[in-house]
């Protein structure tokens, strides 16, 4: 279980129906998984991971003690884009999806599913993680079902949307925002599951105007 002495990651999944594009989304969505392979991505060596493998045009983490995930290497947008993939929990009890994204020179991670398996929000926010902070909230995952996550980065605000429903809109300015350190490695962009067996598709990123 993703306990208070170690946690704090997130991450991002998207596909399906998503809300309609705002004027400032101006570029095209760009790939970071090709289907095939994990060209692009690292498995991420937390210590303890499991197996992560391509099947079937997707990514699937195997169960990790505690923590398995992927990190994006390369240049990557730091501010003013969306990130947006679609994350299954196939197994386990707690998060499938730890989303750790870029905010100008830190990162943050969005977190579904932790603390037993409902718990979502953003880790951190004025140090406080996902579990107690104002993003924390709690909505059941299904297993085996497909979730889109979206996430967008501006200089004012964090936004993410889960399948078409806006979950989070939080203001930056004047906040403290980083991440727990168990998920340091996920840094600037990287995907995490906790104790879970998950899949992971669909990932793109675009930047905004």
């Amino acid at each position: 279980m993703w306990s208070r002495v170690l946690v704090g990651i997130a991450v991002v999944v998207v596909s399906g129906v998503l809300p309609a594009a705002s004027a400032r989304q101006t570029s095209t969505w760009q790939s970071l998984f090709d289907g095939r392979t994990l060209d692009g991505w690292e498995e991420t060596p937390f210590g303890g991971e499991g197996m992560v493998r391509v099947r079937n045009g997707q990514i699937v983490m195997e169960f990790g003690e505690p923590l398995t995930g992927l990190t994006r290497r390369g240049p990557v947008p730091r501010m003013s884009y969306e990130i947006r993939l679609e994350a299954m929990r196939l197994a386990g009890s707690d998060f499938f999806c730890g989303l750790t994204f870029p905010v100008g020179e830190t990162s943050c991670s969005l977190i579904l599913g932790g603390w037993g398996g409902t718990t979502v929000g953003l880790s951190n926010i004025d140090e406080q993680d996902a579990s107690g902070n104002e993003t924390t909230q709690y909505i059941k995952f299904e297993d085996r079902r497909w979730y889109a996550v979206r996430v967008r980065v501006t200089e004012a605000r964090i936004t993410a949307w889960l399948d078409d429903r806006q979950i989070i809109d939080v203001e930056t300015a004047g906040k403290s925002i980083g991440i727990r350190p168990e998920v340091d490695l996920s840094r600037p962009l990287g995907i995490a599951a906790y104790r879970t067996r998950a899949a992971i598709r669909g990932i793109e990123i675009r930047t905004l105007e």
